[in-house]
């Protein structure tokens, strides 16, 4: 790799170090939406949030690399945009997405360890 080459890897390394924390925030917004959808239903807000945070998701995972991360993301933002009143995939989906960017960790208890 050349020097800039290092350098570009170096700043991307550090801006995901900063970001990650923001990213598992928006990954705990769609898991919320998706446990909403499987048992009691998706609010109109939750559902707009979600979409809200799969959008940014689908915008800021290309830029560290994660292109199946932001298809996915882009999948789930098209389907809670939607007027489709079902999203009993979105769970799948962004069990997906978590794994695409996260993998081979386990996901974190909400609120715990």
């Amino acid at each position: 790799m050349s020097e800039v080459e290092d350098k570009t890897t170096a700043l991307l390394a550090q801006l995901w170090k900063k970001n990650r924390p923001i990213v598992e925030e928006r990954l705990a917004t769609l898991d919320q939406a998706a446990a909403a959808a499987a048992s009691s239903g998706l609010s109109s807000d939750l559902r707009r949030e979600a979409a809200q945070a799969a959008h940014k998701l689908a915008g800021a995972l290309g830029m560290y690399g994660y292109d199946e991360g932001t298809n996915i993301a882009r999948e789930i933002d098209a389907l809670l945009s939607s007027d489709v009143p079902g999203v009993a995939h979105l769970a799948e989906l962004t069990a997906r997405l978590r794994a695409a960017v996260f993998p081979g960790e386990r996901p974190m208890a909400h609120g715990g360890a």
